[in-house]
């Protein structure tokens, strides 16, 4: 599973898929692809062929929320779907967290390993187990704020993704 903040007002809620269509995406289905979790490296609308495999992507808050900054109750009141979403993709074995906000929201939804003796800090390439088998892999977003200052590069974001795939695989 993927995990992203929320769905970008001129990406994913323009297009009807969440990072489809914005600069966002453009990182996120490249990586996927070259990790093996998609058959291609674009997403440019709903319609254009992409399939994933071993790989589902969702948002944390389900609307565009204003600067990219949800309000506690806007998480709050989407936390519920992510929750379901949970319930019905019962062979998760790994989070992709995109951000901070992601982190937070896999945490508060699945729970903290009870091996964990304390609430783990926020680092790209961060890897904890949570409750249920579950691994959380944190990545810094490929937001341009990220991409465009080199804090988040594509090698880096490539790591994360060869990382789950490799986690999948050795549960096989």
């Amino acid at each position: 599973m993927v995990l992203g903040l929320a769905p970008a007002a001129h990406g994913g809620n323009r297009t009807g898929r969440i990072f489809t269509g914005d600069r966002s995406g453009d990182w996120l289905f490249r990586a996927l692809h070259k990790a093996g979790f998609a058959n291609q490296p674009a997403s440019v609308d709903r319609n254009d062929g992409l399939r994933l495999r071993d790989c589902y992507v969702t948002a944390a808050v389900r609307c565009a929320p204003p600067q990219n900054k949800p309000l506690p109750q806007e998480n709050t009141n989407c936390r519920p779907y992510l929750l379901r979403e949970l319930e019905l993709l019962e062979r998760v074995q790994v989070i992709v967290a995109l951000g901070r906000f992601a982190f937070d929201a896999a945490i508060a939804s699945v729970g903290l390993s009870e091996h964990s003796s304390r609430r783990p800090e926020f680092k790209h390439a961060a890897e904890l187990r949570l409750t249920r088998g579950v691994t959380l892999l944190a990545s810094f977003h490929p937001s341009q704020q990220n991409t465009f200052t080199g804090k988040l590069t594509e090698p880096m974001f490539d790591r994360v993704f060869t990382r789950a795939r490799k986690i999948i695989e050795e549960t096989l």
